[in-house]
């Protein structure tokens, strides 16, 4: 029998047992001891999608008891034990891909092209932390000291927290969820409670791939409920979060007494700066995709596009005629643009657009919610924005562009990174050296050049400055949930 009381869009799930609505702590699935639910809905409709468990602090807590009761064994079995365990997780992510996608949509709001492109994203992280599973070598350390062995070993620190954003329900789980299941800590894991279903369909295939009781564990609520006990408890020696710099501060004061290890994906102001030099065509083609990818609701989105002044009307024309092509609609119709989140996110685009016209800026499309509901915005884009308007101060996640002109290298690098943010900026040159020059100056975690898509799993995702800390994916992002410890040996 499912636990799910209720789900709109069940009829497009074909294992219905996917559907979860209670929350899974120490391999079982648990409603509220209240009885208390939280509300999701699907934001292209607006309907009332299902419910979610809203649990206690206490329940939340009880997590923690079955994580650590958890890590005592899976942090000693055999790394390639917890290798096979997680390769099993990323074959049935995949065998269950288009289920997983159609969840995502009626929740999220993505198009169905990208949410199964999420999930595929998603899944290739367990893919890659079930072959580093194998691989946390020990090191040798030439001696200093005379009939001295030395030695560095990479050890789990423990209980690991993950707080997962609405934008990417799915991705954002696997990435922080491998690293740290792979380097031998047990998880709880608090989903957003806009985007709940997805981190519960995981966790239903997580029981299927044999994750022993207490290992991984998902806990639905409201976030100060769930989250503050873990990030006061001792127990939880690591915390991995995405979303905003606002609530990311919040967690770094919350976690400074029990001094954890913190990994923090946090808000981004992305420039793009093309230069008179580029491959105008595709320059454009590749802005359009940094700026309207999960309908701008990203925190790599371009925000801000520099374009050098001689080709900046030629570049501005191609740019909106290839804005007023993109579709909106409904998720599963699969458009190029879906709904926004919520009423607050809608209402940041009205403001930001509001603001720049307001200071001079030019309407070149859209501007004005879209018909199809209330939670959609039409593809936007200004031109000749001032500097002093505020879609150049912060982060916009939607749907609505800002180009502007540039007329030297020195002032477009001094302004691109005039911004506390510094996650990723894109470049479009063709000439080797200011390719080079712009890499080394520009202040960000990240450089594209002459494209967009630059992450995945063999590379360290992350940013500088108020974006973050720490790095996701690759090497780097097991080694958050390791601590180093050093072995002098004398044989005596």
């Amino acid at each position: 029998m499912l636990d799910a009381v209720f789900f709109s869009g069940e009829a497009d799930i074909k294992d219905k047992r996917l559907i979860r609505s209670f929350s899974y702590i120490n391999g079982k699935w648990h409603q509220a001891a209240s009885g208390e639910a939280l509300l999701v809905s699907n934001p292209a409709t607006g309907a009332h999608l299902g419910e979610v468990a809203a649990l206690s602090a206490d329940e939340s807590r009880a997590a923690v008891d079955a994580a650590q009761k958890a890590f005592q064994t899976w942090s000693e079995i055999l790394p390639q034990q917890r290798a096979a365990i997680l390769r099993r997780w990323y074959e049935l992510q995949l065998e269950h891909k288009e289920d997983l996608a159609r969840i995502m949509v009626l929740e999220q709001g993505k198009p169905l092209s990208e949410a199964r492109g999420e999930i595929g994203y998603g899944a290739d992280f367990v893919e890659f932390y079930a072959e580093e599973a194998k691989r946390p070598n020990v090191e040798g350390v030439t001696s200093h000291l005379p009939d001295a062995e030395m030695e560095l070993w990479r050890e789990p620190v423990g209980v690991v927290a993950l707080i997962t954003p609405w934008n990417f329900p799915s991705a954002m789980l696997t990435r922080k969820a491998a690293a740290a299941l792979a380097a031998g800590c047990t998880v709880v894991a608090h989903p957003s409670g806009e985007t709940p279903f997805s981190a519960l369909a995981l966790a239903e295939l997580a029981e299927r791939a044999g994750f022993p009781p207490g290992v991984f564990n998902v806990v639905t609520g409201r976030p100060a409920t769930v989250v503050e006990p873990w990030t006061t408890d001792s127990r939880v020696r690591a915390l991995s979060f995405t979303g905003s710099t606002e609530v990311g501060k919040l967690l770094y004061r919350q976690s400074a007494d029990t001094m954890k290890t913190l990994v923090m994906e946090l808000g981004g102001h992305a420039p793009v700066i093309v230069f008179k030099n580029a491959d105008l065509d595709k320059a454009v083609e590749e802005t359009l995709k940094a700026k309207f990818a999960t309908s701008g609701q990203d925190c790599l989105g371009a925000n801000r596009i520099f374009v050098e002044r001689p080709i900046y009307d030629a570049f501005c024309e191609k740019f909106i005629a290839a804005t007023k092509r993109l579709t909106v609609g409904h998720g599963m119709e699969d458009p190029d643009i879906g709904p926004l989140m919520n009423a607050t996110a809608l209402a940041k685009q009205e403001a930001h657009v509001a603001d720049a016209l307001a200071k001079g800026a030019t309407l070149a499309c859209g501007g004005a919610r879209h018909a199809l509901g209330p939670l959609f915005y039409q593809p936007t884009v200004l031109t000749d924005v001032p500097e002093d308007a505020l879609i150049l101060h912060e982060e916009t996640f939607g749907p609505v562009a800002a180009i502007l002109p540039f007329d030297s290298e020195p002032e477009v690098t001094q302004r691109a990174n005039d911004t506390e943010y510094g996650l990723v900026a894109y470049v479009h040159s063709t000439d080797p050296r200011q390719i080079h020059r712009m890499s080394r100056r520009l202040q960000f975690g990240m450089v594209a050049v002459n494209r967009t898509k630059v992450t995945g799993a063999p590379i360290p995702f992350g940013g500088t400055k108020q974006s973050g800390l720490g790095r996701e994916g690759a090497r780097q992002g097991m080694e958050a949930f390791t601590e180093l410890k050093y072995v002098c040996r004398d044989w005596g």
